[in-house]
């Protein structure tokens, strides 16, 4: 009588604690205090099954000394291992005596382990030890058996409980980065703000990376985290190195959750523990990958995989966009019909330039270009002729300038070339050579050389703003026209300048 009343004193208390909370540490604590009250044990725990390495691992526990949370044991080997193998206790009344037994707690002379069952899937065990030889009879076994069942249910509760607070601040996530997203149009802006929301909302992730496609290799766009860069911003990866090449080879995400046994890992950042790459295709479009990085070993699951290729899903449409808007405004920037940039670009770059030369207190010079007598060619041999006399002086220009220079259709037959970093007399001689291969080269269908005159203006001698170095060059253009055409002239000093105005 007396057995059975402990008994449900046991397993009420037993059910009191699964129903009070639905967090899974707690549970297993109060499980485990109901226990060692009871049974006044010296050592006990519970370990949980990790599905994808086939071994238990120690969640909770009292009084263990050398076996504490996260020691774990293969299925199969020990005491523990053995009873979630065989799905039944298995019980040493003397542990030196059983050649299962594996020590890890001081004075331990006996030692149960019961399987914590759902659905006959073994999903932990219960294991408890004691000081004392042949500590657990039958009826002990058999409560503690019973008492599992509460402590499966508990389980499975906090599991649910826990995957579905999992999902719901996953689909939070999802829509925070779509919300995000969706309004940033600059790619280097995207870019941070998917690296920084992923951090936010997935707290498993340590440093986020992200690497966009350039012909058969990743360069390295982005970066943020709380962890030491290996690569630089702008890095550019070997051709199929690393994990996000095999993800975006592959069109599917790749988890190493231990990148010490990856062969040919490419470090990316110096903690680097576990890593997963979540590539970013669009229409089948493959734009590049996610790097996601934790400094702890084995922080990502299966479970992780939906929700960031959903993530990544909504990152590479975003990128997608930005992509498309920056085209769109590089086309807002180039002349239709010589391919070189407009008016409008030069507006925005000669104020970049004369703003970059006033802070480093450096030099610019702006060359003002125009074809001599483009009316009466245009007169003779018609506008399609026409046409491709500029597209071919826009082409000379653009080849003999260096990469730094800017070369621009002004207006009509007129040019504007704006030549950072340069002396106005250096700047005589980049127009001179510029007038000399234009008048050398022979333009298919016009029978004689085509021509152009130059103004120069040098910052900050003949003007401080762009009004003023802009109506220099122009002004010294004029002074070549009238002198004769074909020939390249300097600007005056302001005051020169403006009295020669009004052309």
């Amino acid at each position: 009588m007396l057995e059975s009343i402990q008994k449900i004193a046991i397993l009420y208390d037993a059910s009191q604690a699964v129903l009070s909370t639905f967090d899974l540490d707690e549970v297993l604590n109060q499980i485990l205090s109901i226990i060692r009250d009871y049974f006044q044990l010296r050592n006990g725990a519970v370990l949980l099954i990790d599905k994808n390495k086939q071994e238990l691992h120690v969640r909770a526990h009292f009084g263990r000394t050398s076996a504490d949370t996260g020691f774990r044991i293969p299925l199969g080997k020990g005491i523990t291992g053995t009873a979630a193998k065989l799905k039944r206790p298995i019980y040493a009344a003397d542990v030196s005596q059983d050649s299962r037994y594996i020590a890890n707690a001081e004075g331990t002379k006996s030692e149960v382990a019961i399987p914590l069952m759902v659905r006959d899937e073994v999903v932990g065990v219960l294991d408890f030890q004691s000081d004392q030889l042949n500590y657990f009879d039958s009826g002990m076994i058999d409560l503690l058996t019973l008492f599992s069942t509460q402590a499966s249910i508990a389980l499975e509760n906090a599991r649910l409980y826990q995957l579905e607070r999992k999902r719901a601040e996953q689909l939070e996530a999802i829509n925070a980065v779509a919300r995000q997203t969706t309004a940033v149009l600059d790619l280097d802006e995207l870019l941070m703000v998917v690296c920084r929301l992923i951090l936010e909302w997935f707290r498993q992730v340590d440093h986020v990376a992200v690497l966009l496609s350039e012909g058969d290799t990743l360069r390295v766009r982005a970066f943020e985290g709380r962890l030491t860069p290996k690569l630089a911003m702008g890095a550019q990866l070997s051709p199929g190195a690393g994990l996000a090449a095999r993800s975006l080879a592959l069109g599917k995400s790749v988890i190493e959750n231990d990148v010490r046994d990856v062969a040919g890992y490419v470090a990316g950042f110096v903690e680097t523990q576990a890593e997963m790459c979540v590539p970013l295709i669009f229409f089948g479009e493959k734009l590049g990958a996610l790097a996601l990085d934790s400094a702890a070993k084995d922080a990502f699951d299966v479970e992780d995989v939906q929700p960031l290729e959903s993530v990544a899903d909504i990152c590479a449409a975003a990128i997608q966009n930005a992509n498309y808007f920056e085209r769109m405004r590089q086309l807002a920037y180039v002349d239709g019909l010589t391919g070189i940039h407009n008016r409008r670009y030069f507006e925005m770059r000669i104020l970049e330039e004369l703003e970059r030369a006033s802070r480093f207190q450096g030099r610019m010079a702006v060359i003002m270009v125009d074809i001599d007598h483009f009316k009466r060619l245009n007169d003779e041999f018609g506008h399609l002729l026409g046409d491709e006399v500029l597209r071919g002086v826009s082409t000379i220009l653009k080849q003999q300038l260096r990469k730094m220079d800017m070369v621009c259709r002004y207006g009509g037959e007129e040019f504007a070339v704006v030549v950072p970093e340069t002396t106005g007399e250096n700047a005589l001689t980049v127009a001179e050579k510029l007038r000399r291969q234009i008048e050398a080269y022979s333009f298919p269908g016009v029978p004689r050389p085509v021509t152009i005159s130059c103004g120069v203006a040098d910052y900050p001698v003949h003007g401080s703003t762009r009004d003023e170095v802009v109506a220099a060059a122009d002004a010294a253009l004029y002074v070549a026209k009238l002198s004769g055409r074909n020939r390249v002239v300097a600007a005056t000093t302001k005051k020169e300048t403006s009295a020669t105005q009004g052309r």
